[in-house]
């Protein structure tokens, strides 16, 4: 197993363990009132789960299991796929702090650094999607 597919994968497991402690904090927040910015975890929790576990065990398994690019370079260029590790995490962490933190006290800053994750996001996905698209080997000579 490729160390890119180890790491998204492990990762990915960081994140949901993350995504359910964060819910369980919400959950217990809404029955015993402890400290405010708990009641606002939520969504962040969901995109944990969501982007964090899921979409980043898809990546790992795809780079993976997918036919290979080349004999030179089996997942295609290597530094493209720790980028789009890069991307992805550096979103998911800006989320992680600004989500809460932009329902407890809304501003400018926050709002912003959620535009910013979102943007990490789309690159991420973008790149793997250039990553993986040229893999997928149409048979009988379709496109």
């Amino acid at each position: 197993m490729p160390t890119i597919t180890r790491t998204l994968i492990k990762t990915a497991m960081v994140y949901l363990l993350g995504g359910m402690l964060l819910s369980a904090l919400w959950l217990v927040q809404l029955a015993w009132p402890i400290y405010p910015l708990l009641a606002y975890l939520q969504p962040t929790a969901i995109h944990l789960i969501v982007v964090g576990w899921l979409t980043q065990l898809i990546f790992g398994v795809a780079l993976w299991m997918f036919p290979i690019w080349s004999k030179e370079q089996p997942r295609g260029a290597e530094w493209l796929t720790w980028l789009c590790y890069g991307l992805l995490n550096a979103g998911l962490l800006l989320r992680l702090v600004a989500e809460p933190l932009n329902g407890y006290r809304p501003g400018a800053a926050l709002a912003w650094t959620l535009v910013l994750s979102s943007a990490l996001h789309v690159l991420a996905v973008w790149i793997f999607v250039g990553l993986v698209w040229s893999r997928v080997r149409a048979r009988h000579g379709g496109r």
